[in-house]
């Protein structure tokens, strides 16, 4: 990827919602270069636009990251039930001994073992790693310095 691509694509990390006239006088990128080019990102490689949120400020104050091993036969199930569960923040497949991850956001900690407790009901859990998040240190910050570029 060329350096300009990278110059872009650092500024939208950082602030996804910055006038492009502001980026084009920081980057010294013309504005129709950049709009060409986020056009371009949008079909190819942009996934989403999202915003980050302080869950604990609308009264979710328990988040943890848990890892499930399944039984191979309730495997697909467990995965559409955590595709669609709503305090499910991210899903992902994973190695190791264990078949998926998960980011669990709750109001309080009896909510997360309500949870699990229901799953490992449900599913043939084979081993679950429970790991509540105390503080976000770092979260979206790759290819977010400027000094890279």
């Amino acid at each position: 990827m060329k350096e300009k691509d990278m110059k872009i694509i650092n500024h939208l990390r950082r602030d996804a919602r910055m006038p492009l006239t502001k980026m084009s006088r920081k980057t010294q990128i013309p504005v129709s270069t950049i709009f060409d080019k986020l056009k371009i990102f949008e079909e190819d490689l942009i996934i989403k636009h999202t915003t980050l949120i302080d869950f604990s400020k609308l009264g979710y104050y328990t988040r943890a990251n848990i890892a499930f091993r399944v039984d191979r036969e309730d495997k697909e199930l467990l995965k559409k039930h955590l595709l669609k569960h709503t305090s499910i923040n991210s899903v992902y497949r994973i190695n190791n001994g264990y078949d998926f991850m998960i980011e669990a956001i709750f109001k309080q900690i009896k909510d997360i073992e309500d949870f699990t407790d229901e799953i490992e009901q449900k599913f043939k859990i084979l081993d679950k790693k429970t790991y509540y998040i105390i503080e976000d240190l770092k979260k979206e910050s790759f290819l977010t310095n400027a000094d890279y570029f």
